[in-house]
C-alpha cells in the first residue's frame, strides 16, 4: 500500500512588507472589485505619504547631523573624510528631493484619477508592480521596451 503524503497547512504569508522606505500590509485585491476603487487609492495614498514623511525626516536628520558634526579638523586626512562623508550625504539627500517631488506628482495623480494607468500604453499597470514601485508611469511592458531602446541608442 502506498504512502500517502500527508498535507501541510500553507504557511502563513508575511502580512507587512517591510522595505527602507516604507512598511505597509500588502492589499488584497477580490475579484469583483474595481481597479482603483475608493480603497486602492486611499491604499496608496496612505503609503506615498507615509513614504514622503520618511524622506522628509531623513533629510531633517542629515540637516542637523551635518550642523553637530561640523567641526574644523587640524588634521588634512580628518577633514577630507568629513568632507567627502558630507558629499554622499548631500548626492544621497538630492536623490531624495527628486524622489519627494516625484512623490507629490504622484499624489497629484491620486487625486486626478489618473494614477495607476500606464502613461504610454493606457493599460492597468497593476497592484503589485504599484506597490513595489508606486511612482510607476508605465507598465511592465511599456517600460522594458523603453529601457531596450535606450540601451540600443547608447550602443
Amino acid at each position: 500500500m502506498a504512502a500517502v503524503a500527508k498535507k501541510t497547512p500553507k504557511q502563513k504569508r508575511k502580512s507587512k512588507v517591510d522595505s527602507p522606505f516604507r512598511n505597509f500590509t500588502p492589499y488584497k485585491r477580490r475579484k469583483t472589485e474595481a481597479y482603483m476603487n475608493d480603497k486602492q487609492v486611499a491604499h496608496f495614498r496612505s503609503i506615498l505619504e507615509n513614504w514622503r514623511l520618511e524622506l522628509m525626516v531623513e533629510v531633517d536628520r542629515t540637516v542637523h547631523h551635518m550642523q553637530d558634526e561640523a567641526t574644523n579638523f587640524p588634521d588634512p586626512a580628518d577633514r577630507a573624510t568629513q568632507e567627502e562623508e558630507f558629499s554622499i550625504e548631500l548626492r544621497t539627500r538630492d536623490r531624495e528631493r527628486k524622489l519627494i517631488k516625484k512623490i507629490d506628482q504622484t499624489i497629484e495623480l491620486l487625486g486626478q484619477g489618473d494614477f495607476g494607468y500606464c502613461d504610454t500604453c493606457g493599460v492597468e499597470i497593476g497592484l503589485e508592480r504599484l506597490e513595489a514601485r508606486p511612482t510607476a508611469t508605465q507598465c511592465v511592458d511599456c517600460k522594458s521596451l523603453e529601457e531596450i531602446k535606450e540601451k540600443q541608442l547608447r550602443g
